[in-house]
């Protein structure tokens, strides 16, 4: 067992460890070979640490905390999080592993989370007065879409994808502007830090693209931005 897989199974045992109020839970057995194939695969420990957000939000909303989580009841959110990264900035996993057969959310659904999202950036106050322009606007579109009689089919649907699309580029661009020359910088760094482990089999060119996606999805955890483009 290499001295990287160790250490990134102690970093989530300590992450976990915050996440359950000061509980220790050991990552050993089976539980210490499944984050320990997390590594193997690739997967970003700032990755990984989103899955577990994510369950533990899930968890929150169900009702009071019973037990303290496992790291094995995350599996499933940190490798959907991960198909999710992978796909925003274009590479595959070190490990190549077979495919998940995970299916993303409808595009109702993607819409409904797009809105969400927008409406609790703007109430956490991560964003700028100089967002509630667009905010309203996107708000405004989408809001037609989702209410939509019939739903959005067709050609109405391909151009409410495109749409979208557009729309994610013009918040990005917006939000980078809006941070400064050095938060810039260090999210660069933290966006190459993920990609360390696929590096070495990318072109220049590629390892560009993908840092370019990966520096985006920081920006967009930064301010509390949703994706808009739906895949």
């Amino acid at each position: 067992m290499g001295t990287e897989s160790v250490e990134f199974c102690r970093e989530i045992e300590n992450y976990l460890c915050r996440k359950n109020d000061g509980h220790l839970i050991r990552v050993t057995g089976p539980s210490f070979d499944l984050v320990s194939s997390w590594a193997a695969q690739g997967i970003p420990l700032t990755v990984a640490c989103a899955g577990i957000d994510r369950y533990f939000e899930r968890y929150y909303r169900n009702g009071p905390r019973r037990r303290p989580v496992k790291i094995d009841f995350c599996e499933a959110d940190v490798l959907d999080l991960f198909d999710e990264w992978r796909r925003a900035v274009g590479v595959s996993s070190a490990a190549e592993p077979s495919e998940r057969q995970s299916r993303g959310p409808s595009l109702p659904a993607h819409l409904e989370r797009v809105v969400l999202k927008l409406t609790a950036a703007r109430a956490a106050g991560t964003l700028g007065d100089e967002f509630d322009v667009l905010i309203d606007r996107v708000n405004e579109e989408l809001d037609l879409a989702r209410t939509s009689p019939a739903g959005v089919r067709g050609d109405a649907r391909q151009a409410l994808i495109a749409r979208l699309a557009a729309l994610d580029a013009e918040f990005l661009q917006k939000a980078q502007a809006a941070l400064s020359a050095s938060d810039v910088a260090a999210l660069t760094r933290e966006a190459e830090d993920e990609l360390a482990a696929f590096r070495e089999r990318m072109t220049a060119d590629a390892f560009a693209t993908a840092r370019d996606g990966a520096l985006s999805r920081l920006i967009r955890e930064r301010l509390g931005l949703p994706t808009m483009t739906f895949i």
